[in-house]
């Protein structure tokens, strides 16, 4: 079974639910976007997915399906099993955005778009299902209705277009106007549950991003003319129906009402389940652009950590050979980096590793202190990543300590163990593996029942050599993710290490680190050879 074929029959029942259902004429806006948008959107998700994915067309099957009936009846004892057959599906569909989001990470912005109106497609069934066996949530019977419908539009299509929008086409405002469509149905829930000027300020979030949109739908080269008519009317029809929510939700804050819920359903539903839902959806159906996922396959560290990492790992690994340094030869990382132009200390450094002394400063952004101070009292206790959340400037002594390629799985692994006053700090395992025309350096470092991987490209920077985990168009397997078990995930870290001579001969490395792109950490190292220190 597959979506297309499910979408075909729900037509047929959304026809004959027009014609003999029992609601309100209104009712019909929720039921269209339930039986025909949401399966046939899906459709169009699903073109490239594997495995998870294959179970979602049965489930969409008895969900639909389930709809149908509760909109055929009047109230019955089966009503609370038929409404959960659908909140099921829409979790599995918020599950599959999910596994989409964990898998790929936050590298693409457009797909992140897709993954949480995947996600927020769960709250629209939430909301049906609470109206369906009229919860008490608060609201009166028609909000409660109108909360369901307004997931399904508003915050499950619409980003789900505007990522198609993506695939296409960015510029400047894109991701300004996807983080306002993101943003706006949890302010729009929030402000009508405790403040009406909340709500106000979600609908100006609304338009900021509708607006934008419109302006990139109009700017972009589309596969065929109709398709490009169709995608720039649906979008614009949302310029129009959003200017109503604003009078709307202006109203809810003043007690002056120029719309009513009446007006809303008859104009502002029509239009967006008409005109932006079905006109967009007949539009992205005509090509729909494919997802620029890329594909990164490259050697994982087979070793997982136990409750306790610290210095003890070691002794659950087969130890073996001896190493002096980081590589065997910076020549590995050649041509993306130009040896000439470095220091003959950096590349000393990273071949000789033991003959040098490093003296760190951890210095915790202001905004992540609260978060340091929490984390510390775990790190403390696993023995990894366990950085001082003092700015004093401390020493690090370490040592290096080659294991097993058939206990590690990757090329020439060993272990650079460092502590601070005897108390362990990292356990990172260093690597390398070849991939894109390039040299990648792998840092493993092992967690309670995981492993989280650093995969970093090296180049020349301003006479400095740099490592980054952030992807570029030339080194698109860079990133830092999560083994666990077989899975790979990508999570939304990044580094980045600049090494460079100052002019007492001694080294200074910076080493950066971001969350969603924002700065939390940054530890300053001053390198010191022995014979100098």
């Amino acid at each position: 079974m597959t979506f297309n074929k499910v979408a075909i029959g729900m037509i047929g029942l959304f026809l004959i639910l027009t014609l003999f259902g029992t609601g309100p004429w209104y009712y019909l806006l929720l039921s269209i976007a339930q039986l025909v948008f949401v399966p046939l959107t899906l459709h169009l998700l699903g073109k490239a997915e594997q495995g998870f994915f294959r179970i979602l067309p049965y489930a969409a099957f008895l969900g639909l399906t389930a709809v149908f009936l509760l909109e055929m009846t009047q109230r019955t004892p089966w009503d609370i099993v038929l409404a959960l057959f659908y909140l099921a599906f829409t979790i599995l569909v918020a599950c599959f955005g999910a596994k989409r989001l964990l898998q790929r990470g936050f590298a693409r912005f457009e797909e992140f778009m897709i993954d949480i109106g995947c996600m927020y497609l769960a709250i629209g069934g939430a909301w049906y299902f609470a109206s369906v066996v009229q919860l008490d949530t608060g609201f009166s019977p028609i909000l409660t209705w109108l909360t369901g419908i307004h997931f399904h539009y508003a915050s499950f299509l619409l980003p789900v277009f505007a990522g198609f929008l993506g695939r296409l086409n960015q510029n400047r405002f894109y991701k300004m106007a996807g983080i306002a469509i993101l943003l706006a149905p949890i302010l729009v829930a929030v402000g009508i549950s405790y403040a009406v000027v909340l709500e106000l300020l979600g609908v100006m979030l609304y338009m900021i991003g509708i607006y934008s949109l419109i302006i990139l739908a109009w700017k972009t080269t589309f596969f065929r003319p109709i398709q490009a008519w169709l995608i720039r009317l649906s979008f614009s029809a949302l310029g129009i129906s959003i200017l109503f929510s604003l009078c709307y939700a202006f109203g809810n804050m003043t007690g002056v009402f120029y719309v009513s819920i009446d007006f809303m359903l008859r104009f502002h539903g029509v239009m967006n389940g008409v005109v932006f839902a079905m006109v967009g959806l007949i539009g992205w159906m005509i090509s729909c652009p494919g997802a620029h996922t890329g594909h990164r396959s490259f050697p994982v560290s087979w070793i997982r950590g136990e409750r306790v990492i610290g210095e003890k790992m070691l002794a659950t690994i087969q130890v073996e050979h001896t190493y002096n340094g980081l590589v065997d030869s910076m020549h590995i990382y050649e041509p993306q980096i130009e040896r000439e132009c470095l220091s003959k200390s950096v590349i000393d450094f990273y071949e000789n590793t033991n003959d040098y002394r490093l003296f760190s400063q951890v210095k915790w952004h202001g905004w992540f202190k609260p978060f340091a101070w929490i984390y510390q009292h775990i790190s403390k206790r696993i023995g990894q990543l366990n950085l001082p959340f003092s700015a004093k400037e401390v020493e690090m002594t370490g040592r290096i300590i080659g294991i097993s390629e058939t206990v590690d799985g990757r090329t020439k692994p060993r272990v650079w163990l460092r502590k601070v006053n005897e108390e362990t700090i990292f356990v990172a395992i260093y690597s390398f593996h070849e991939g894109e025309d390039r040299t990648y350096m792998d840092i493993a470092l092992p967690l309670p029942g995981s492993t989280m991987i650093g995969t970093l490209a090296l180049q020349n920077k301003n006479g400095n050599l740099q490592l980054t985990s952030k992807q570029q168009e030339n080194a698109q397997q860079a990133g830092i993710y999560l083994a666990v078990g077989k899975q790979v995930l990508t999570l939304p870290l990044e580094e980045t290490f600049v090494v460079g001579e100052e002019q007492d001969g001694s080294l200074r490395a910076t080493h950066k680190m971001r969350i969603f792109s924002i700065p939390f950490l940054t530890i300053k190292y001053r390198i010191v050879h022995k014979n100098k220190g």
